[in-house]
């Protein structure tokens, strides 16, 4: 779970300024209880080639932090995209695409589109027990 409900507001702000913080803080997230190859389902692993990746040492299979989350495959900056889904998930603040894109810098359709795949992800750990933050930030796109 990537979002807790208490996350302070000062940890937020500092890894809203900056991709790398928050790529560095995904990878903590996904990866705490442990790696596990997606493809063979050994447990060691090195660094991989990209920061923050990891290679299983069996298959060589490289996987990115972002890979099966919400944040797998966006095409603008990691720490605009961790604004919005806290924005939405967390605080719960409704901000239209429009505002988004003025405070971001981005364009307003793409802050639309990622809006939506976060507010699919919360209907969807409706129906489900995870709860609804860990739904939303861990999220597999494919």
């Amino acid at each position: 779970m990537i979002f807790k409900e208490d996350i302070s507001s000062q940890k937020a702000e500092e890894l809203f300024a900056d991709s790398e913080k928050v790529m560095k803080f995904v990878a903590d997230v996904k990866w705490e209880n442990g790696f596990e190859c997606r493809s063979c389902g050994h447990t060691n692993y090195c660094d991989g080639k990209t920061p923050h990746s990891r290679r299983c040492t069996r298959c060589k299979k490289e996987e990115s932090a972002t890979a099966h989350t919400i944040f797998h495959n966006i095409k603008f900056p990691l720490h605009k995209a961790f604004f919005i889904a806290y924005n939405v998930c967390v605080l719960g603040n409704e901000f239209s695409s429009y505002n988004f894109s003025d405070k971001l810098g981005l364009n307003q359709m793409t802050c639309w589109k990622f809006r939506k795949r976060i507010h699919n992800c919360m209907l969807n750990s409706d129906k489900k027990s995870k709860s609804k933050i860990e739904a939303v930030m861990m999220a597999e796109f494919r």
